[in-house]
């Protein structure tokens, strides 16, 4: 069970980590003529992690394209950055948690 969940964690983090390069290549990018932006389908991507799968980047297609060919929106890279800082912030805590458990079982049983 406990490897099951940190594993989780674990791959959960990862995909978080792939997703914050590829919003701050976005953003060193916003003004890069023709360049598009970069992203992982996250929920998708979290299901085929679990099989071993690496991540697949995408372009989404639905951001409005400049006249130079780019298609960075700000405002969104930004909102990808807080979403993964709460999910990471989130994810963190989970792990600590789960890992204090274990000492705790450990020093328990120690103790016996």
């Amino acid at each position: 069970m406990l490897d099951r969940i940190t594993g989780s964690l674990e791959r959960y983090m990862d995909l978080l980590s792939v997703r914050q390069k590829l919003v701050a290549s976005n953003i060193a990018n916003a003004d890069t003529p023709g360049y598009q932006t970069e992203d992982i389908d996250f929920q998708f991507e979290f299901m085929s992690l679990a099989k071993g799968d690496k991540p697949s980047v995408i372009r989404p297609q639905e951001l409005k394209v400049k006249s130079d060919g780019n298609n960075v929106d700000i405002d969104r890279e930004a909102r990808l950055l807080s979403e993964n800082a709460i999910r990471f912030g989130t994810a963190s805590s989970l792990m600590r948690s789960e890992l204090k458990a274990v000492r705790a079982a450990i020093d328990e049983g120690r103790s016996q």
